[in-house]
């Protein structure tokens, strides 16, 4: 007669698990080359449409947005949806969800900024889509990984 009671717990790797350590690498590995490749098409876009005549210009006679800027500010942003990312794979129960909720609702914020830049038409335009671009990058790519269960 065998005592041991058996529970039915199977835990780790036995169960076909992935651990949290590991997801959060991949989600921090793969945001990485998502917010690169973000950074590299954005400031590509912005590039496009300076030779198609946009200036950037943000204010009546004022500051240029440099090329530069786009990459920086995209990466920036890029690197905070990972955090985001990564505190929701911890703390959320449906993490790749509330990401998805979180993420278009932050884009759908950073889309006032440009009415408020005292820019012209076209580079208002332009903004707009340069915000965009990123985000059809970033999100997707993020939610994928959010959402690849094994459990």
């Amino acid at each position: 007669m065998n005592s041991t009671k058996e529970t039915g717990i199977v835990t780790g790797a036995a169960a076909g698990r992935t651990s949290h350590p590991h997801r959060l690498r991949r989600l921090a590995g793969t945001g990485f080359i998502a917010a690169l490749a973000a950074m590299a098409v954005t400031t590509l876009a912005a590039a496009l449409v300076r030779a198609a005549g946009v200036d950037f210009e943000v204010t009546d006679g004022g500051e240029t947005i440099p090329l530069s800027g786009f990459a920086v500010v995209t990466g920036f942003f890029s690197v905070v949806g990972i955090v985001i990312a990564a505190a929701l794979l911890r703390w959320s129960a449906h993490p790749a969800e509330r990401f998805v909720w979180t993420a278009v609702s932050l884009t759908a914020i950073s889309l006032v900024p440009p009415f408020l830049s005292g820019a012209d038409t076209a580079t208002t335009t332009a903004l707009l889509g340069l915000h965009l671009v990123p985000a059809a990058v970033v999100i997707p790519t993020l939610a994928r990984i959010l959402g690849t269960r094994t459990d």
